[in-house]
Parts: structure tokens; sequence; C-alpha cells
């Protein structure tokens, strides 16, 4: 029998399975046939890995090898089941050791040289593989060090198709070869150039930034141009604690999946994603043909997605977002499978008050009729604005704010950072027993328990406002959130009438 089996991945959204890469040598016509329902880079890699093997020194048998990808019924896309194919021939061929390539997962993307090319989607290959219980992975020496971030699993990293049959077993004498080398991947430097403090005349919209960080509440920033909305945003980021392995990890596989590249280190800063508003909804929740790629509101996992302008993003685009915002996850239907990513952002929109901007700014005229301000602002459906926990009025800075400015001191980022880091911390230790992190992540339910829910004297505003029909029971529960992470800053241990009125007003955006 001349049968050679080894194993690659394949990886849906970020789920990834085995797959038994089989070849079988027969007695026929020379060719290479690929079954197992491969997509059409797939299907091509028939070209590659003979030329690859030929050229590198290490011929395929002349005879006809079907090779089988098992599963048949799972779909399977891109090149980077190229090693599996070449090595599993190889093995049926008898030129390198079966029961090695047996204990291996094969990843990677062979050239017409023989080379090993880098291929995106490394780290949650690797990842699901040592889940899956591999103890070995072989790569493409440029993707070594993005796989030997996971731990738990042995990585090898190999230059062309020749040192890797030379590692299992085969008979070869190695060669000098040049590998050919990833993309430089520099660590983002998100806002490092400017500082809390640099916020001139908006202590509210300060004071809720610091709000929407330590409880990870989305927020909207309504005000004129000129005003600060997006640097407030920006500085949403650098006032947000470091992520943990776990989530450093979740955010270096999207970024792998996207293409992007991951540093040699874990990134441990949030990331932030601020698309354009000409963004279809596939370039916002993700999607593609082929291989379904994360869009940016799957990038801004455990970080900020800033949506600038957000009037003038399309409807379905701003309500594509309405079920991540829920559920914390994005799931991509096609044909055959589903792709799920993981989605737990911050939101951060920011609006002018009207079509020209004008509105509500002293000394300046607007020219936009009450009709047109009022669509303006309803191109933000309902449904979205009651996911927003946070809503704060922005105005344009005085010559009195500057003025004032140059004489106090203001929150610096690290000042900010670590009150936040306190919040959060006090929150975790509140929700220890619960599964969740943070005051953004708990049910209602959970909220209006007797034992945790504030006092009558402390929600009186807040049942006020529901009879009233200001708020919905959605907005009853978001406001309670909010007050729970206001009071974890002021480190009080229970939400005041004081801490639930803050967090009603922040949730109006006006006193009301």
């Amino acid at each position: 029998m001349r049968l050679g089996r080894t194993r690659a991945m394949a990886l849906i959204g970020m789920q990834g399975s085995f797959v038994d890469v089989e070849a079988d040598i027969s007695s026929q016509l020379p060719g290479l046939v690929i079954i197992g329902l491969p997509d059409a880079a797939l299907l091509q890699a028939r070209h590659r890995v003979r030329a690859a093997a030929s050229n590198c020194g290490i011929p395929l048998d002349g005879h006809l090898i079907t090779v089988n990808l098992s599963p048949a019924a799972l779909p399977k896309h891109g090149c980077s089941f190229d090693l599996a194919i070449a090595l599993a021939c190889l093995a049926a061929a008898g030129d390198v050791v079966q029961e090695s390539i047996e204990r291996v997962v094969h990843i990677g993307e062979l050239a017409l040289d023989g080379r090993l090319r880098p291929v995106p989607g490394i780290l949650p290959a690797v990842a699901e593989a040592a889940r899956l219980g591999a103890e070995i992975v072989m790569v493409p020496v440029a993707c070594a060090a993005e796989a030997e971030l996971v731990s738990g699993i042995r990585v090898v990293g190999v230059c062309d198709l020749r040192d890797a049959a030379i590692w299992h077993g085969g008979a070869f004498d190695a060669r000098p070869v040049d590998p050919i080398a990833a993309a430089v991947v520099t660590e983002p430097t998100i806002a490092a150039d400017g500082d809390l403090s640099d916020v001139i005349g908006q202590d509210d919209a300060v004071f809720a930034l610091q709000v929407a960080a330590a409880g990870r509440h989305h927020a909207l920033f309504i005000g004129p141009p000129g005003a600060g909305k997006t640097m407030l945003a920006d500085r949403l980021v650098g006032i947000l604690p470091d992520l943990d392995d776990e989530a450093a990890l979740e955010v270096g596989a999207i970024r792998s999946l996207s293409g992007l590249g991951v540093p040699s280190s874990l990134q441990r800063r949030p990331p932030l994603e601020t698309p354009h508003h000409t963004a279809t909804a596939a370039a916002m929740i993700g999607g593609g043909s082929g291989v379904v790629r994360p869009g940016s509101a799957v990038r801004a996992g455990h970080g900020v997605l800033f949506l600038d302008e957000a009037p003038e993003f399309p409807a379905n685009v701003l309500d594509a977002l309405r079920q991540p915002l829920e559920s914390g996850r994005v799931a991509i239907h096609r044909a055959n499978t589903v792709a799920s990513f993981p989605a737990r952002f911050q939101l951060v929109l920011a609006a002018n008050p009207c079509p020209c901007g004008l509105y509500g700014v002293p000394r300046e005229t607007c020219t936009c009729p009450p009709a047109a301000r009022r669509r303006y602002l309803a191109r933000l459906s309902g449904p979205l604005i009651d996911r927003i926990d946070i809503q704060v009025q922005v105005s344009r800075v005085s010559a009195v704010h500057v003025r004032l400015a140059s004489e106090q001191s203001r929150a610096t980022t690290a000042d900010a950072r670590a009150r936040v880091q306190a919040a959060r911390a006090a929150a975790r230790e509140r929700l220890a027993t619960t599964g969740w992190a943070t005051n953004a992540e708990v049910s209602g339910r959970w909220l209006r328990a007797p034992a945790n829910r504030p006092s009558a004297t402390a929600l009186a505003p807040l049942d006020r406002a529901l009879e009233r029909g200001q708020i919905t029971m959605r907005g009853y529960d978001r406001v309670l959130r909010v007050a729970w992470s206001v009071a974890d800053l002021s480190g009080a241990t229970s939400p005041t009438p004081a801490h639930v009125g803050q967090a009603l007003y922040l949730r109006r955006g006006e006193d009301r």
C-alpha cells in the first residue's frame, strides 16, 4: 500500500478543525488529483506542490497521486494545505517517515521554488491545534515567532519543502536557502501623541469618558465641528487598562486572520478601529467570497470602534451593529457554513447636531430647517441609540475655558487609567462569582435582584423617568450599569442617589 497521511488545519471564522490529508499513489498516468471539497485556491495546489517538489530536488512520484482531504464535507479554503499535501505525497512514495508526519500538524503555502510562504491565520490555527490536542506544528519560518505565542505546543519553523522532508527523516542533503520573509509588523501606537490633559473645557465629556472606560460602556458625543469629539474618542483607548493574556491572544488571532500580521510579542494595548463613513456592511461586520475575513467591528474586539460622522454611515451598516452590541459576537452566514467571530467592543459615535453642524452654536446661524435636523439625527435608529449607555452634548471651547485651563490642573491619561483600573478591579471583585468582568456585561436580572439593587432612595429618580416614559426598560438597566461604574470610580460600595442622577444625566445627554 502506497499511502501517506498527515494533518492540516481548516479554519472557519475563529473555529478550527483537523483535516486528515491522505495521499495514494496508483499505477496510472501521471497526475495529481485533490478531492474533499477544496476551493479554487486549494485546487491549484496540485500545480504548486509538483513544481515546488521538483525545483527543490525531491520530485514527486511519476504515477497518479490522489490526495483526499477529510472530512470531505468540511469546506476548505486557501493555500495553507500545500505543505501537508506535499509531505503526504512524499510519505506515500517512501521518501519521508510516515510515523513522523502523522504526529505533526503542517501549515504553509509553497512557492514554486519549494520555499514556504507565510500565510494569514497562523496564530488562530496553531491555537486551535493546541486546543484540539496537537503536540507539534510545522509552519514557515517567517511565521514561527507568531506561532510560538501559543503555549503548550512545539513549533517547528522550516524554510522550504526540502528542510521539512529532512526533518521528517528524508535522506536528502541540506541546502542553504534564503527564507521568504514576513511583512514587517510594528506595534500599533494608538493615540501615543495625545494625552487626556490636552482636552480643554470639556469636564463633563472627560468624566463621561472615564465612566465609559470603567464599565466598557458605549458612548455618543454630539456637538458642532471643532468641539473635540474626535480628540475625546482617541483618548479613550489611552485610559483603557492593558489586555490580559487571553484577550491579547484573541486580538492577535484576529489581526492574523485579517492579514495584518502579528508583532513578535502579544499586543497589550486595546485596538482602535476608525472606519470611514463610506464603509459597507461587509467591511464593518466581515465577509468576502471564499475565506471569510473579519470586519472593523471584529478587529475592534477588546478595544474601541469609533464612528466619526456617524449619521453619514448607511442605515444598514449602523443597524448591522445592533446584534453584536448585545451578544458580543458576529455570525456570518454562507450557503454551506457559518463563520463566527468574537466582537465585544466599545462603540463610540460622534455626530453633528444638524447637517451644517451649527445648530445651537453661539454667534453662528444654522441654516437647517427643523425637519432636516430631525431627519439627520434620526439616521441613528432608535434601537441603536437605546443601546448607547452614555450620551454627551459637547460644546465649542471659549476663550474663558482656555484661560482657566492654563491655571488649573487637568487629569492626565496616566491618572485616568489608574482610576479606571481601580474601578475595573472593584467590579471584578464584586462580579467574581457571576462570570462577568465589567458592568456593561451584567444582566438586568442581576442588577434588579434584591441582593444587588441600590436603595429605594437612590432609585427614585430612575423609577420616575421610567414611569414618565423617558427611558425604556432596557434603558433602565443600562442606567443602573452606568451608576455602578460611577460608584466604582468614586470608590463607593453601592450607587447613591448622586451616582444614579449622574448616570441618568449621562444616559439622556441633557439635564431634564
